[in-house]
């Protein structure tokens, strides 16, 4: 990606109008801004490189887009960026109300989505984004499906979009996207909560997650209960990483606890369980969670229940499904894992030119 696409004027950001656009979407439910111009490109040779230099040096303008008053504290976003990898098509780095987080499945549906309506990123012939081509290698016989891969923080990703075609204009269905290899890190650990002790899988989708049953919890999964458990959610969370160290097997910069999943019987026909995770800073995802129903997959999988091609059909908070299924079986270390694919669809929702003056008081963003 050339960085010429970007604002030059970031050095001296707060001196000037800053402009930043993004293309908006939501997956199932869970939001995605896009930004696609006005941000410098992450350096580092590896994504977690990548990663850490936007931690240092773009973190300012993450809170600027994703909270108030251009965002919300349950705000999600992403960020393009040059592959780490000669096979990928793109690197992509993902945001939230508390920083950048290592893999995103409501994301990769988002992003692959406007990638592919926008034209953001080529894949017809190796190339990079921003590039342009797509259109040509979509008109190329109008494909039913194309792939597109990422690199991420938490390795590589493959993408592939279902398409409609309408005339000369190209709709995403859905998307499947093959994840990381997801396992259960730690089973059945009894975590301190008020006077009792609640037992918590601790697996990894993509990122570590503390999955409970809300039963036990003592919540239920509904609208009503949202600061219930919000509240309840980051307590697990917490006391989870004070009384286990929480590291990836085969890459130490993968670590700790990035939410807290509760799991419910499904309220749907074809759902097999509900969930609301709660992640980041108490944010709340809308949709079923991408890597976190890879998570929830791995704790199925360790307990027998899932069986390879048959689809889990995971609901979310709002009602809304992602569809999984075990791809392959493989070791992480010493640990069984699976291979989970994730399928669903998302619906670009606008296109947005954001203004950061330097003068403004709260141009940093803020949180209620």
């Amino acid at each position: 990606m050339s960085s010429s696409r970007f604002a030059p004027d970031y050095v001296t950001l707060w001196a000037v109008i800053h402009r930043i656009r993004s293309i908006d979407a939501h997956a199932a439910g869970e939001p995605l801004r896009l930004v696609v111009e006005g941000l410098p490109a992450p350096e580092g040779r590896t994504m977690l490189e990548k990663r850490a230099w936007a931690q240092k040096r773009l973190d300012h303008l993450r809170k600027a887009i994703i909270l108030e008053p251009r965002g919300h504290t349950d705000m999600y976003g992403a960020l393009l960026t040059e592959p780490a990898t000669h096979d990928a098509h793109a690197g992509v780095l993902f945001m939230h109300n508390e920083g950048w987080s290592t893999m995103c499945g409501h994301g990769i549906i988002a992003v692959t989505t406007m990638a592919i309506e926008r034209g953001l990123i080529y894949c017809g012939d190796k190339g990079t984004p921003g590039d342009g081509g797509l259109s040509t290698a979509l008109s190329a016989g109008k494909p039913t499906s194309i792939e597109i891969r990422y690199d991420t923080p938490a390795g590589p990703v493959r993408a592939r979009a279902h398409l409609a075609h309408h005339g000369d204009a190209v709709r995403v269905e859905s998307v499947a996207f093959r994840n990381v290899a997801s396992f259960v890190y730690e089973p059945s650990v009894l975590v301190p909560v008020g006077n009792r002790k609640v037992p918590v899988d601790i697996a990894f989708g993509g990122a570590f997650y503390a999955i409970v049953d809300s039963e036990a919890a003592g919540v239920p999964v509904d609208a009503a209960h949202l600061p219930e458990l919000r509240k309840l959610g980051m307590t697990i969370a917490r006391e989870v990483e004070r009384i286990r160290k929480v590291v990836h097997p085969l890459d130490a910069g993968l670590e700790g606890i990035y939410g807290t999943i509760f799991t419910a019987p499904a309220q749907i026909a074809d759902a097999h369980l509900r969930n609301v995770t709660i992640f980041a800073d108490a944010e709340v995802d809308r949709s079923p969670c991408g890597t976190g129903t890879a998570a929830v997959m791995a704790v199925l999988n360790d307990m027998g229940l899932l069986l390879d091609d048959v689809p889990f059909v995971h609901e979310s908070i709002v009602g809304t499904t992602f569809r999984g299924r075990v791809i392959e079986r493989v070791e992480v270390g010493e640990k069984s894992a699976i291979v989970p694919e994730i399928e669903g669809s998302a619906w670009i929702t606008g296109e947005h030119t954001f203004l950061i003056d330097g003068d403004d008081p709260l141009k940093a963003g803020f949180r209620l």
